[in-house]
């Protein structure tokens, strides 16, 4: 490790610095004391990520920056206890690779969930999901991107839904993973209370996590994945910082709804709208669905799993690779399966931008319901 706080290849670091030259002063500029600002990187499994801390109005924000920034954006967004790190197994599977291959993968980390993050004040005002989605906003400016793809799960996908109905012009479409358009009912309601007054006294005792189990895959039902339960019953029980997250979970708690509504096209972009089968989330997928319009969203149920993209990455994958496809993006054929150069075909002809009369395409290869 350098000065810097970089890992990892050292021409990867110097392209990446050049780059970031264009929404930031270059890193010889600056100071010492402002060294804090500087990216840090961790490796995601196969990938590196460089970490940044973005300031927005209400406060800092980590981003974890995976790809080269002059591709197209793609914004991720997680779920409750969780952070950007959930989505490492969905980008390292192996149908990923030709779109991390055309895109730079932009992870949005919600105040306080990184890790290593300290501790929130009890004083802090948390930002409600409003107010969380419109902190995508500074990304954009940071990075210089106009438009991006949204991809996020849970509460990830509210904070996203909301942010692209406010500001269509500024996104190209939507990926969302157990995505709820609706306020929760007074049961819910007063679960949702309990447990954060649980964990801002108690830490992550038992019943705090029962409720992020409970969140993420319902009554775990006998057909969910042991070992998967198990991972995330552990992953949960040491959370190190349960306050921050007590925090995130009190105000998606209090979210308001969507306000959608098919007949006034509430939603003016492309939504892919997925649930796992044996989530907690399908009714709420489903009524999402019927608020949108039918010729600009496609609903996916995911059988034998939950958490879709730790259970199922190769299926989610496929489905996300046909969504971009359908938004005129990425090669139609995966990697994998390319054919060999010959005089007519080679590797040469795949084209990754999205204007490409090559792979343009007229409709959602994906626009009617499907499960899987």
């Amino acid at each position: 490790m350098d000065n810097f706080g970089f890992v990892g290849d050292e021409s990867y670091f110097e392209s990446f610095a050049e780059k970031f030259r264009i929404c930031g002063s270059p890193f010889v500029e600056i100071p010492n004391s402002q060294r804090s600002e500087l990216p840090s990187t961790r490796r995601f499994s196969k990938h590196l990520c460089f970490e940044l801390h973005i300031n927005t109005d209400r406060g800092r924000i980590l981003v974890a920056v995976q790809g080269d920034t002059m591709k197209p954006a793609i914004v991720t967004y997680h779920d409750l206890g969780l952070n950007y790190l959930s989505f490492e197994s969905f980008f390292n599977h192996e149908d990923m690779q030709d779109i991390l291959d055309n895109f730079c993968v932009y992870h949005m980390n919600a105040p306080g969930q990184e890790e290593g993050a300290a501790t929130l004040p009890e004083n802090y005002t948390y930002p409600t999901l409003d107010e969380l989605a419109s902190q995508i906003k500074y990304v954009q400016a940071r990075f210089g991107f106009k438009t991006f793809i949204g991809l996020g799960v849970g509460a990830g996908a509210n904070i996203l839904a909301r942010y692209a109905i406010n500001n269509p012009s500024k996104m190209e479409g939507l990926a969302l993973i157990n995505c709820t358009s609706t306020q929760l009912g007074w049961l819910d309601w007063a679960y949702f209370k309990m447990t954060c007054r649980m964990m801002r006294r108690r830490g992550m005792c038992e019943s705090a996590v029962e409720f992020l189990l409970w969140h993420h895959f319902g009554r775990i039902p006998e057909e969910c994945n042991p070992n998967v339960v198990s991972k995330y019953r552990y992953q949960f029980a040491n959370i190190p910082n349960p306050v921050n997250v007590a925090m995130f979970i009190d105000v998606f708690g209090k979210r308001q709804d969507l306000r959608l509504s098919r007949d006034s096209a509430t939603m003016q972009i492309p939504v892919l709208n997925i649930v796992g089968a044996l989530s907690p989330f399908v009714d709420a997928t489903v009524t999402f669905n019927s608020r949108l319009e039918p010729s600009m969203s496609a609903w996916m149920k995911i059988s034998d799993s939950s958490m879709v993209l730790e259970e199922e990455p190769g299926k989610a994958a496929e489905a996300f690779r046909l969504f971009l496809q359908g938004e005129g993006y990425v090669s139609p054929i995966p990697k994998k399966i390319l054919l060999p150069r010959s005089d007519s075909i080679h590797s040469g002809d795949r084209r990754s931008c999205r204007h490409s009369p090559v792979i343009r395409i007229t409709e959602n290869p994906i626009s009617e319901a499907v499960a899987c």
